[in-house]
């Protein structure tokens, strides 16, 4: 794992985890769109953005393809849960108060940093994350969990994190959700369902996740101990000053405030298309 990048001349943090209900989650893949494009021209440092959103299903764009997928959103939208598309790859994942999202921002110069290197990257930041709390994980596909990838995060064989990347103009966004507390195996039957009336017995050619919800837990119910999100952003403030000269908690720049409209429209009219059922 030395091949990673969590040691930065400068990182940024921009915390956006206590923005409470009205945060919508196309507002933060936005963000980020608009972060890479910053950080990937030299206008900002390498950034850490946090963020949590409250009862919200994110797809992935495999997801809309689904042959019943209205019967499926209408399902997760009568448990309470807001649903959206997001931009960069996987599938469907719950987000809510115990899920802390990481987002890291880095710099790409003409290629630089291959795929395994943004993963390795984040995993790195996740050992330090969970290094006083003295406890090892594994990174590999957990068969059964939803958003299978091949960097789970697992202890005992029970997932509870996934990463994804998002590149462009020169950016890298290599982006973490952790389930921090709360229930991992609900969490994972709500999206079973999802998929059980979105499918309805139907073949396709993509071959969608059969979800076991005994595979996924949170890290509160893996640690048998009391875990917020609180806590592990404090700890996550700490790891990112150790890994940098110079570390300061901000907002976005003017620079930065001024992409961001587009973007976020860009996001709404994505979402709009994918899901006008």
């Amino acid at each position: 794992m030395a091949d990673h990048l969590l040691s930065q001349p400068a990182w940024r943090l921009i915390d956006q985890s206590t923005l409470g209900p009205s945060f919508d989650a196309r507002q933060s893949f936005a963000t980020d769109d608009t972060l890479c494009t910053s950080i990937g021209s030299g206008g900002s440092p390498a950034t850490a953005r946090t963020w949590v959103h409250h009862d919200t299903i994110v797809l992935g764009i495999q997801d809309t393809r689904l042959p019943h997928l209205k019967e499926g959103i209408d399902f997760l939208e009568s448990k309470g849960y807001r649903v959206i598309v997001r931009n960069s790859g996987g599938l469907a994942v719950v987000l809510d108060s115990g899920v802390l999202n990481i987002s890291l921002i880095l710099p790409e110069k003409e290629g630089t940093i291959d795929i395994n290197q943004g993963y390795d990257t984040m995993t790195a930041l996740v050992e330090e994350l969970l290094a006083p709390y003295d406890t090892a994980f594994e990174a590999y596909e957990i068969v059964g969990s939803y958003c299978p990838g091949s960097y789970d995060l697992s202890i005992g064989g029970k997932k509870f994190a996934g990463i994804s990347q998002r590149r462009m103009r020169g950016g890298v966004a290599v982006q973490i959700y952790l389930c921090v507390d709360g229930s991992g195996s609900e969490r994972a039957a709500l999206i079973g369902e999802f998929y059980k009336r979105g499918l309805a017995g139907e073949e396709t050619k993509f071959q969608y996740p059969v979800i076991e919800p005994r595979v996924m837990a949170s890290l509160a119910e893996l640690l048998g101990r009391p875990l917020t999100v609180s806590d592990i952003h404090a700890t996550l403030l700490g790891v990112l000053h150790k890994n940098s000269e110079l570390f300061y908690s901000g907002q976005l720049s003017a620079e930065e405030s001024e992409l961001l409209p587009g973007n976020i429209k860009r996001m709404w009219d994505r979402n709009e298309k994918a899901l006008s059922l």
